[in-house]
């Protein structure tokens, strides 16, 4: 990976994590696309294959889904069409940090980038099928009403009362697994086709 490339990633998140802490709190870090964030910076300091394809695995699909409702929002002038990025537009939350939060944007795209640099591991699902249930559940576990982190207690920032929380968990983790295999198999065609996909021997 280019030095100048870590350097600049790094820098970004040394400055974003202590604005989110500051504003938001420990428990934000536990939202996917802050993890793929931090654990996309490891990968490239590390050259880790792996990782790097987790983090992919793990946001890639899900922060397409971000950015189209922040492009919708901007376009129809409404914060919230599907009540991902409403706090984009809060103005009880300080510009600057609304600013960083932009980093939903690029971060999709880099880390396809980065998985292209360093070749896909086909194994990297699997693995974060487990680490993501344990995110979720963790969540769970830790949010609070107001604070649905990852949307474990309800679309949003909303508590849903239509089943029992631990259904909504479940069909939580079921359809991030399926957001996941999608992703995967997405990923396996198309880094397949130009032959950037590692070995089963590969490691990284």
């Amino acid at each position: 990976m280019p030095f100048g490339f870590k350097l600049g990633y790094l820098l970004f998140v040394a400055v974003l994590v202590p604005a989110y802490a500051l504003e938001y709190g420990g428990l934000n870090f536990l939202w996917f696309s802050n993890v793929a964030l931090l654990g996309g910076l490891l990968a490239a300091w590390l050259e880790n294959r792996r990782l790097a394809s987790m983090m992919a695995v793990a946001v890639v699909l899900l922060e397409v889904g971000w950015l189209v409702d922040f492009l919708a929002s901007v376009v129809l002038l409404d914060p919230a069409p599907l009540g991902a990025v409403a706090y984009m537009f809060d103005p009880e939350i300080p510009l600057f940090v609304r600013l960083l939060s932009l980093y939903h944007v690029p971060l999709p795209f880099v880390l396809v980038w980065m998985v292209w640099r360093l070749h896909y591991d086909p194994r990297a699902w699997s693995w974060w099928v487990v680490i993501g249930w344990g995110i979720l559940l963790l969540s769970f576990l830790l949010a609070e009403p107001g604070d649905s982190v990852n949307w474990v207690l309800g679309p949003g920032a909303d508590v849903q009362d239509w089943m029992h929380p631990w259904l909504w968990l479940g069909l939580v983790m079921l359809l991030c697994a399926l957001a996941w295999w999608l992703t995967h198999r997405l990923l396996l065609a198309a880094m397949g086709y130009f032959g950037r996909v590692a070995g089963e021997g590969g490691g990284g």
